[in-house]
């Protein structure tokens, strides 16, 4: 099995980091606000940045160890793969 921690983004760089199992699906519910909460809210729809894992514990340490990053350091990391900032959905679909 694969495990995905990936950052989404707004237009104004609102950024959320997650984790899942499926990015694929994620990434839509995030895209179509199929879920309450902080990327609907803050209209998160792009997905900027991933990487894959097989295990799980790992993606979610990963996760919390970007989640607890200053946003400049998150804005790093992004532009170190994504420096346009295009959405990667485009690429998975």
């Amino acid at each position: 099995m694969h495990y995905y921690v990936y950052i989404m983004a707004s237009k104004r760089l609102t950024l959320y980091v997650g984790v899942t199992n499926n990015l694929m699906r994620r990434v839509n519910e995030h895209k179509k606000h199929l879920t309450e909460g902080f990327t609907k809210k803050y209209h998160v729809t792009r997905l900027v940045y991933y990487e894959e894992t097989n295990d799980v514990n790992a993606a979610i340490a990963r996760e919390k160890e970007i989640k607890g990053w200053l946003r400049r350091k998150k804005i790093a990391l992004i532009k170190s793969v994504n420096p346009t900032w295009k959405d990667l959905a485009k690429e998975l679909y």
